[in-house]
This record gives C-alpha cells, structure tokens and sequence, in this order.
C-alpha cells in the first residue's frame, strides 16, 4: 500500500500550509509528544510550553505504564517521522510514514491514535490555561483593556459621549441570546470532557504557590487523572439520544452559565454605577428537544424532557443559593434590625414551618426556609423533579402555596436585601444575594427559552390533511396566492379545522401534540419557555401562515394577549436569501401580522443560514448574499417601522459562519444588530467556548461588547484609513458612496466566485465520488455523533447526492481531510479574474482614481465586513495541508479523476493564497493572529500524524478489511482530528 506516497499532483518537495522551522522538534525530545522545543520562544509563552511539556510527559508516563515500552517507543518513532514530514515534505519522511504504518496491527494503530488524540486534548487544555493566565497577567498589570472586554467597549463608548446613564437605558432595549444547539459535530463524551475540566482545574492550580510536597501530590493527581483518561471509553457505543443531549447542554449551566452570567451583570452594574438587577439583556436559548428539522426522534415527549429538566437545574441552583444564604444569614434581632418587610416574610414562614425555639430571634432564617418551601411546591405544582439533597429544616410540611411565577419570588429575595440594606447589611447581600436576583432576572423558572423548528414541507403536509378531513378543497393544489387567501380566512374564523372525532395520521398527530405541548409548557413556566418557532426553507409567505394556522388549532393563539408564539423564516439557500426581502414584505403587511406584531412590541425575529448558503454557492457568495439580506431586510422593517431582530445560524467552521465572535457582530452591516441578536452556538464550539469558566465569561463578555459597540457606534461601515467615524454629513456621504463602490466590487466577485465553485462541485462530473472517497463522510455518518442523522442516504452509493447530505457534515469532512474547502474555494480565482479584467469605469471609484488591487487593499483596510472575511479565510487556510490532502485522495480509485480533482483544487488554494497576499501584504499565515499562530505551530505537529493514520485506516477498511479494532480507529481519528483543529462543526 503506497497510501502515504505524495500523489502526482502534489510537490512533495513544498512545506506544509502555514509551516515553519518552529512546528519541528529536535530528535531526541524526551518523552513522546513532550511538547515543543523552546528555542526561540518569547517569555510570556514558556509557561505554556512548559505546561506541553509536562502534560506530554505525563501522557507519555501513562502510556508506557498501561501500554508497555514497545508502544512508547513506536508512539515516539511515528510522532518524529510525522515532524520531519511537516518540516520537510520530502518523500523519504511520508515513505517512512508508510512502511510504519503498513507494519502497524489494528490494536496497535488505535493505541497510537488514542495517544495522538489525547494529546490534542491536553495541548488545548494548556492553550485555554495559558489564554487564562496572560489574561490574569494584563489585568495584574493594569494594561489597557482589550477589544471584546466590556472596559474596551464603554471606553469607546464613552469617548463617543455616550453617558452611563444612556447605557443604563439601553440595556432595556437590548437582546442578546446565544442558543446552543445539537447539531451533529460534538465529538467528545461528557465522560470525556468531565476529565479534562479536572485536568484543568489541576493546572491552575499549578500557577499557585506551592509547597514540594504539595506539588508532588497536583503531579500525583493530573497523573491520576490522565490515567482516567487513558481508561475512559473515548467513543461512544451508541448514537446519542436527545435525553443525553439536553443533559449534555445542561451540564455547561453548572460549570459556567449559573454563576458566570451573574457576575458579568454584576461588573458591568458596578461599571455604570447601578443599583439593582439590571435588565435581563444577555439570556440563554437552546434548540434541543424542540428542533424537529430532519430529526425524528424529537416529539412532544422530548419537549416535555428539555423543558422540565432545564427548570429542575434553576429550581436545584436556586434552592442551593437560599441554602447556603440561610446559613450565611445568621444575623440576631438582638444585635440588629430588620424591615418590617422582612419581619412579616418571616412570620408567614412561621405559618408553614414552626420555628426551633433557638431560631425565633433570626429572622432571615425564618424567611429563607419559607423560601425554599415555596420554591419546593412551586417546582411540584409543575411536575419537575428536584434532586434530594437537605433545603428545608427537619421539620418542615410537605406543601407550601407555590409561587405564581418568577416575578412573586424576585419579590421575596428583594425584601431580603432591602432589609439588609437598611441595616448595615449590604456587604452580605453583595456576596451571594445580589447575584441570585440577578439569576432569577436571567433564568427564571425556564433557565433557557426552547425554540421549535420544523421544515416548511411538514406543515404543509399536515395542513392539506387537516383540509381533506374537514373536506375542504386539496391544498396542495392551490397556487401561492389561493394559499395565503384561505389561510387568512382560516386563521379570522373561530371555529377548528381540526375534528376531534377524525383519524389523523402520525405525522399529523406529533406535529399538534408538539403545538399542544408548548401550549402547556408556556402555561406552567411562561411564554418566555417557548417564544420562538423557526420555519426552516421558508419560500413563501404560506409557509410562515400555516405555522400560525396550527397554532390557533392547538390553543396557543388564544393564550393570553393572543400574540402566540412568534414565527420566524429561515432563509438558508442563496434563492431564499435573495428572496427574503420580497417575502418578509408581504408578511409584515399582511393584517394578522401587524396584529400580532402589535401585542409584542413591533418586533419580528428573522434567521439566517449560513450553512446551506455556503453549500450551495461557495465560501465568498454565501457570505456577500448574506450581507445583501441583511441590509435589504433593514430597509424593509424601517419603511414599516418594525424592530428587526437577526438570528444568525452559524457553526464552528469558517464556512458555517464559524470564526471570532466579536469580529463577526462588528461587521454586520450598519443598522441590522439595533441591540439586538440571537447566534446558534454548535457543536464542539459549545465546549470550546463555555467548558471553562474563565473562558466562557470572556466569549460572554464579547457578545455584549461587540452588541453594544455595534448598536451605538459607527460598526459596520467603511472608515477611513484613520478609522474616524462620519461626523459630518459630507463623511456619511463619503461613508454611502463607498460602500456602494464596495458593493459593486463584490457583486462581480460574489458570482465568479460562485461559478468557479460550482463548477468544481456541481458540475465537474465525478465530483460527489471524489468526495465520497476522499474524505471519511460514509464513516462520519457512523459515529454516533448526535441524535439526527448525517444524511438520508449516505451509504448506498447508489443515492449519493450532495443535496441529500446536510451542510454540516458537509463541512466537517472536508476539515477531516485538512482540505476545508467551503472556507476558501472560489475566491482566488474569482479576484484574479477580476483583477485581469479592463473597465472604463474602474477610475470612477468614490474616493479617487484607483485600480483595481488598490480597492480591494483599501476594502481590507476600511471595510469591517471584508476585513473580517479575508481575516476568517486566512484562518482556514493556515489549517489547511495539501501534501496531507493529496494523501486523502490517494483513497480515490479512479487515478484519473483523482488527478483531475485535487490539481484543480490545488491550483485554487495556490491562487487563493496569492491574491490573498497581494491584498493584504501578509507573506505569512496569521500574520495578525500571533496567538492562533502559535496555537498552529503547537498542535500540529501531533495532529498530523491522526491524518496519516486515518488515511490508512481508510485505506484499510475499504479494501475489505472489517474488525471492531479497525471501525473503533477510524472513529478514534475522527475524534482526534476535530479535537486538534477546534472549529471544525
């Protein structure tokens, strides 16, 4: 087998993508995968190589104790081999790669790929640990605060005049909502990632003073714990079901969300000088157990599930607050006061619970046990099961009268506090009571609004059944404008369409019982527990009408103010992008849109999918189709005076939308955030961003920053080279007409860039076998990564089709195989052709006579939107690695179409990389992003050998070979490949 051989089309003689004497290590390095030599390296980043090292030799400990020291030495050969092949590309290094490999038995390989895939893990656990520490150290060091800190933000802000007592305002107006999602790209185990959250609370700890024999026993006990590491069953031996995912999203509430978001509200109160909770801004969604799209193991019953657990972990954390608050709370009528408020809580709490005689002069006691009673019952009246853990005194009753809502138990905490306040108390309130009230302001009974989500095609479906039984004419046969004619008419009368006596098939019954059960979710925790239904390939203004029809036949228009639960389009191809305008003017115009918008404050929530866009039209044409949306949709909600609310659906990779938070808000367009955003957190980016604390309250932080900075200043336009913003009107006209330039420019881009990407991927013949070939999709559908499925056809080849294959997996393959093409693809040779080009009217530019390189270098100086494109692009192609690609399409075959393929895509990445140097003046990858270079140049050179080892173990496989230790290797590599690239859902 000459899998490892570079193929014909690649030079083998060609460093690696974004490779450098410094990914190499010396021979000899002890330990394998001991980290990386530190020749070179400035100061302030040994302590993280340092942390390499170390955790390297531990693993290495760990692996010659359980595995023996033949295995260490063959780990240690393959690591060095893999070095030299990254270093040198030459053919001596992947020839001994191969005769390595070929040797290898498949117990071997999968030890040697454990090895390799958990030292990705414990080198991003000393990355994240080193983001903390220099973190720690600019703060220590009084440094200026950075972009996407809060004290960066209102620097800014206030420089701009904007006073604190605006910002303070603003705060009611805002909403900012990340939505973590299920989609099928978290590789990772919770077993898994409750080890490594150990792991790293151990190396924390290492950064404090300590004693030999306290070091000794940390060593002790970050060995111990890789050992469980090593032991943990890394895969999983079945899908997951949506019970574990919604256990899965609710452990991240625990480590960071419950305490975290709190305090983020309490630093900025005290930045602004506010007194109070502040206005819940900043709140949590979530799509699992309600997102039905694709995913047929979602029902009422998982609804139900999601709901009712996430309040259990609301109701646990706030019965554990007022716990430790009654301990805490000692204080004696004998020594101080009380509020007469006060006084009267806790004399009621006297009516269900007869105080200990030693208890009566403790008032707070008192009213914290009536507290926590009523917290109890009201967690009964609505069927959540609370864990069993001591809340309430030995001798409390088993009932209580429950809280009507949230609201009735702010009100008691609130007296508390005041109490204290009045009373010399207000150091104790800040501890622990401030921010419980500012969690209750946040989470309430619900913790996280739930959205729904179903195709437009299911409720069709059901709506032409509900039709037929109730005799009515077909529905399918009407065109657009009979549909939304009967609709309107359905939707006026008050009598159902839906008979109780009629026989309904399946899909229709689950598709009302999920409406019905919302309605009663709603009815036992608020509206705000199912706010939101997202109608996913909305192309027609019925789409978005039948949705509110089976609404109104399950009750949830007749709750309350009748508003329901808001309907949201999701424009996902680039037709329905471009078609977004046309239909969201039809749907704001149509009267029960405006009476329904006019219950919830003019406001309407559109979302947008970048997935399917870039699937569909490229990395450069999703992204500008994207943009034209938006402003389009801006001028279509301002002409009719509706609060836009944007919900953007992006993943982890670059070609999801994936890439810098903070980056991605502040080059929207101007005019579409208006303080307000939701954004779908997927995948192992949940992980990446929220499973450490320290870590998590950073990404939280930025969202707001970049919301606020984005809603009130100046974001989004072009600027000058000196970055002033458009103080006079002849600025902003200056601003409009170069964008408006820009936009030209991008229109010719946007669609050569789409024809060269869909000639490659549509209509070069033999592409969808190349793909299937060339990268482990069939084997990624096998993972049991999520509960929905990869694919409605991924292993008869017979019905391979990519628009059977959903977007994610799409791009999480192509970063398997280190090609991530829907990040780059189309856009070198779009600029070239462009730049190739003669026009009379290139000298007719807004801001002076330019040619054609020139505006597209002042594009990436001035433009937040263009900058942030080619910035996310340049990223991607750091991690990509032709000679490790070649290798993957050394499985093709077919020679000759293998051939054909990868040198057209070869010769677009080395176009890409050019017109992307001569834009920015950048000869190296990441020339702005020193810390995400060095993240590069240390993971690697021990991530390039899972590549190689899973190639063969795809060569493997599919010549016929079938055993539990070779189906088990391929997964391992998987794991481990997205583990070392970090964004690859």
């Amino acid at each position: 087998m000459t899998a490892f051989a570079p193929s014909s089309t690649s030079d083998p003689k060609r460093p690696a993508s974004g490779a450098s004497a410094a990914d190499a290590e010396p021979a000899g390095t002890v330990g394998p995968i001991a980290g990386a030599a530190t020749a070179g390296v400035p100061d302030k980043d040994r302590p993280l190589f340092d942390d390499i090292r170390f955790l390297g030799r531990l693993l290495g400990e760990v692996v010659r104790d359980q595995e023996g020291e033949a295995m260490y030495a063959l780990v240690e050969t393959i690591r060095q081999t893999a070095v030299r092949f990254r270093r040198d590309g030459d053919a001596a290094a992947g020839q001994a790669l191969d005769t390595l490999l070929n040797g290898l038995s498949d117990p071997q390989m999968v030890c040697v790929v454990r090895a390799f895939s958990y030292f990705s893990h414990l080198a991003n656990i000393a990355e994240d640990r080193h983001h903390n520490r220099r973190h720690r150290h600019h703060e220590l060091a009084g440094t200026p605060p950075r972009a996407g800190s809060l004290p960066y933000a209102l620097a800014r802000l206030r420089d701009a005049g904007i006073s604190d007592a605006a910002l303070h305002a603003a705060l009611g107006d805002m909403l900012i909502v990340p939505v973590l999602t299920a989609h099928p790209t978290e590789v990772q185990r919770k077993s898994i990632l409750d080890a490594q959250n150990a792991i790293a609370t151990l190396l924390a700890q290492r950064d404090t003073p300590q004693s030999p024999r306290e070091r000794l026993a940390s060593d002790a006990q970050l060995r111990a714990q890789i050992t469980t590491l090593w032991q943990t069953r890394m895969l999983r031996p079945a899908q997951l079901s949506v019970e574990d995912e919604i256990t899965n999203a609710l452990s991240y509430y625990g480590t960071t969300f419950l305490e975290q978001l709190p305090a983020l509200y309490g630093d900025l109160a005290d930045a602004l000088q506010a007194t109070g909770p502040l206005p819940p801004f900043l709140r949590m969604g979530s799509w699992i157990g309600g997102d039905r799209d694709g995913n047929p193991n979602v029902n009422a019953q998982t609804l139900t599930i999601a709901v009712r657990r996430q309040a259990r972990v609301a109701f646990t954390f706030y019965l554990d607050q007022i716990a430790a608050l009654r301990a805490e709370l000692s204080l004696s009528t004998t020594l101080v006061s009380v509020t007469s408020a006060l006084d009267a809580l806790a004399m009621l709490s006297d009516a269900w619970i007869t105080p200990s005689t030693h208890r009566e002069d403790e008032p707070y006691r008192r009213a914290l046990s009536g507290i926590a009673l009523r917290l109890r019952a009201t967690a009964s009246q609505r069927e959540v099961d609370l864990p069993n853990r001591p809340a309430l005194p030995a001798n409390a009753p088993a009932s209580a009268p429950p809280y009507d809502d949230a609201v009735a138990f702010a009100e008691d905490l609130a007296t508390v506090e005041a109490s204290l306040h009045a009373h010399h108390g207000g150091a104790l309130a800040a501890l622990r009571l401030t921010p419980l009230r500012q969690a209750v302001a946040i989470f309430g009974f619900h913790l996280a609004s739930l959205d729904l989500r179903q195709s437009s095609d299911v409720h069709e479906k059901v709506i032409a059944e509900l039709c037929a039984l109730a005799g009515e004419a077909d529905y399918t046969q009407r065109d657009e404008a009979a549909r939304v004619d009967w609709l309107t008419q359905e939707l006026a009368h008050a009598r159902p369409l839906r008979s109780r006596y009629a026989r309904y098939s399946d899909l229709a019954e689950g598709e009302l019982a999920i409406f019905e059960q919302a309605a009663r979710m709603r009815r036992q925790f608020g509206a705000e527990t199912v706010p939101h239904y997202i109608v996913s390939h909305t192309e027609t203004v019925s789409d978005l009408l039948e949705v509110l029809l089976l609404q109104k036949e399950t009750g949830l228009l007749a709750e309350g103010d009748g508003a329901g639960i808001m309907v949201i389009p999701l424009f996902e191809t680039i037709e329905d992008l471009e078609n977004a305008p046309a239909i969201m003017s039809a749907w704001l115009d149509l009267p029960q849109t405006q009476a329904r918008m006019q219950a919830r404050g003019r406001e309407q929530e559109v979302m947008l999918g970048y997935s399917d866009s870039n699937k569909d039209g490229g990395f450069l044409t999703s992204n500008w189709a994207l943009y034209r949306a938006e402003q389009a949709l801006v001028t279509v909600f301002a002409s009719r005076n509706v609060q836009l609310r944007l919900f953007h659906g992006r993943g982890g990779t670059v070609g999801r939308g994936g890439g810098p938070t903070y980056q991605a808000i502040l080059s929207q367009p101007a005019g579409t955030v208006q303080g307000q955003i939701r954004l779908t957190e997927q995948g192992e980016q949940i992980a990446a961003k929220f499973g450490n604390p320290t870590i998590g309250r950073r990404n939280l932080e930025a969202l707001v920053a970049a919301t606020w900075e984005a809603t009130l200043l100046s974001a989004g336009s072009p600027q000058t080279d000196a970055d002033t913003n458009a103080d006079t009107d002849a600025d902003a006209d200056a601003n409009e007409a170069r964008l408006a330039h820009y936009g030209r420019i991008m229109d010719q881009l946007s669609a050569a860039a789409r024809k060269a990407y869909r000639a490659l991927v549509y209509d070069t013949p033999g592409f969808v076998d190349y793909f299937f070939a060339a990268t482990p999709i069939a084997e990624i559908a096998d993972l049991n990564l999520g509960s929905r499925p990869a694919s409605r056809a991924l292993q008869n080849p017979a019905t391979r089709s990519l628009s059977q294959l959903r977007a994610i997996p799409w791009g999480f393959s192509w970063g398997q195989c280190r090609l991530l093409l829907p990040g780059w693809y189309g856009f070198g040779s779009a600029v070239a052709a462009w730049l190739a080009q003669c026009d009379a009217d290139d000298h007719a530019a807004a801001d002076g006579a330019v040619d054609r390189l020139t505006a597209l270098q002042q594009m990436y100086r001035q433009w937040p939107f263009f900058t942030t494109l080619l910035s996310n692009m340049d990223m991607v192609l750091a991690k990509t690695d032709l000679p490790l690609a070649s290798r993957y399409a050394g499985l093709v075959p077919d020679p000759a179409l293998r051939d054909a393929i990868f040198s057209e895509i070869q010769r677009e990445w080395q176009t890409t990389v050019d017109v992307l140097r001569s834009i920015t003046g950048q000869t190296e990858r990441l020339a702005d992003n020193p810390l995400l270079a060095r993240s590069i140049r240390n993971r690697f050179p021990y991530l390039d050998p899972l590549n190689h080892l899973q190639v063969e173990l795809l060569h493997r496989s599919r010549s016929g070979e079938a055993s539990a230790k070779l189906r088990s290797g391929i997964k391992l590599c998987i794991n481990g490949v997205a583990s070392g690239l970090r964004n690859t859902g």
